[in-house]
């Protein structure tokens, strides 16, 4: 099984093109001005343009209005628009009806009632993102370094399409693919040595990880 390896939260020409040379199959831009990983449309677009065709190109926003999200389909022309806020399914439904994108939806998991959320949002979104709650007082829906309890995910329907986010780095990846199988995973400050600074060597070493846990048994 082929499995996608989203790099997020890039914001320079020579991080994105390291994380597609090492196999990324999407790049993620944010567009959320609390984070350290804040970019502007049009920076990420001439960015994005470097691997465009080679990897997808995703926007990630949150609670962004139709003003919002026409900037950055302006300025970055993106394959895919992650919504990583408290975003309903009708307004992920008006999103993808309105724009013909890709839509994907990251929901925030802490426990087992929190995956009931996940049928609200089945045949609107194409796509889901399990990310970990992140702590208390913090202003970051995502990107914390936080993971959550990966069995809760035991139970999910196989038809439920998603990557597994949160927390994730270079000494647990082998461990979170050995216990579920998500169709792809999504990283950012695992392969950071600051917040918003993407380390090249960090990020081959997640990569390096990744190889060593889907190498046959």
């Amino acid at each position: 099984m082929t499995l996608d390896i989203k790099i997020c939260g890039l914001t320079t020409v020579e991080s994105v093109e390291r994380a597609v040379s090492l196999g990324a199959t999407h790049v993620g831009f944010i567009f959320f001005a609390k984070s350290p990983r804040h970019i502007e449309p049009a920076d990420a677009g001439r960015i994005a343009d470097h691997v465009r065709g080679r990897a997808k190109i995703v926007s990630v926003s949150v609670n962004a209005t139709n003003d919002d999200l026409d900037e950055i389909i302006d300025g970055l022309s993106p394959d895919i628009l992650q919504l990583h806020g408290s975003e309903s399914a009708e307004r992920v439904l008006t999103v993808k009806a309105v724009t013909g994108l890709e839509i994907w939806k990251a929901l925030s998991i802490g426990d087992a009632d929190d995956l009931k959320r996940i049928d609200a949002y089945e045949g609107i979104a194409n796509r889901f993102l399990f990310d970990a709650k992140p702590p208390r007082h913090s202003e970051l829906p995502g990107g914390n370094g936080v993971s959550f309890d990966w069995s809760l995910l035991d139970g999910l329907d196989e038809r439920i399409d998603y990557l597994l986010s949160g927390g994730l780095n270079k000494d647990n990846v082998g461990e979170a693919l050995a216990a579920i199988r998500p169709a792809g995973i999504d990283v950012s400050s695992g392969v950071e040595s600051a917040p918003g600074v993407k380390d090249l060597q960090m990020m081959e070493e997640f990569f390096a990880a990744v190889r060593r846990a889907r190498q046959p048994a």
